[in-house]
């Protein structure tokens, strides 16, 4: 494992490291992302992902800044393990370390609380024509929700019931905004996450025969009485504006979930939690 030691802020390679904190643009351009802490970095290896680079505060770290690497290579082991053959990278070995003060850490990390690690990954885009799906899937469609926080709480819910997919439907969404990764807590690496067109998923479902719930107070059935068992994607718009008008035509049954209240909805990523745990429940 190379080892070097960075103290300037001034650092081109510090300098970078928060360019791609900062910038899809960068990002995109570099085909890296940025992933901070030892939980999601070992969620990110384990779905697959190579690391760049390794950026260590031993100050902050103490004695886990030597025993985090080799954690991380378990991770990086049993992610290439013959039970997933289909995951592979190389040994976070090949990867260079870099260490540096802890004001300068502060500087660069996002959270206040952290274990003093931080990794550039290099960027890897799943598409909807090499997700793999196993039969009578579960999957949540998001159209044009773009918050961080709302997405990172439906990738936990997702994560948590068990689904198959998480596809966000907005050409825009940069899934490895680092905000993301910090809201979901490394969920958008343990649940396999597409961004695509809304008419691309939709053709994609439909070709499947999965059948497509959208969420909509309109003209819809009470979401304990829809058959949930067979292969489903569950599809939520954005509380302002609802879904558009082809994924409501393009639905097989409208849903909605009762508001016995003054409001007339919920915040998305709770209203997902319910329909995922929804669909969880019958199938059990």
């Amino acid at each position: 494992m190379k080892k070097e030691i960075i103290t300037s802020a001034q650092n081109p390679k510090i300098k970078n490291l928060l360019l791609l904190q900062e910038k899809s643009k960068a990002r995109r351009e570099q085909g890296l992302f940025v992933v901070e802490g030892q939980r999601e970095l070992e969620h990110c290896l384990e779905a697959g992902f190579k690391v760049h680079t390794v950026f260590v505060c031993p100050a902050i770290a103490g004695e886990e800044a030597l025993s985090s690497a080799k954690k991380i290579a378990d991770a990086t082991e049993r992610a290439s393990s013959p039970a997933k053959p289909f995951l592979h990278h190389p040994a976070l070995a090949e990867a260079p370390v870099i260490e540096i003060p802890e004001q300068l850490y502060k500087k660069v990390a996002y959270r206040e609380s952290t274990e003093g690690i931080i990794a550039e990954v290099e960027y890897r885009a799943l598409t909807l024509e090499n997700l793999q799906l196993p039969e009578n899937p579960l999957i949540m469609v998001l159209e044009a929700v773009e918050k961080p926080g709302n997405l990172g709480a439906v990738l936990r819910s997702a994560d948590a019931a068990g689904a198959d997919a998480v596809i966000i439907c907005d050409p825009l969404t940069d899934l490895y905004n680092p905000n993301l990764i910090r809201a979901s807590i490394g969920a958008v690496f343990t649940v396999p996450t597409v961004a695509a067109s809304s008419e691309e998923t939709i053709g994609f479902l439909k070709a499947r025969g999965i059948q497509i719930l959208t969420a909509q107070l309109q003209d819809s059935s009470l979401y304990y009485d829809v058959d949930m068992r067979r292969g489903t994607a569950l599809v939520m718009g954005t509380e302002a504006t609802g879904l558009t008008q082809a994924w409501r035509e393009a639905a097989d049954v409208h849903i909605r979930i009762p508001m016995l209240g003054r409001l007339d909805s919920l915040n998305v990523s709770v209203s997902a939690a319910i329909l995922l745990f929804e669909a969880v429940r019958q199938r059990q």
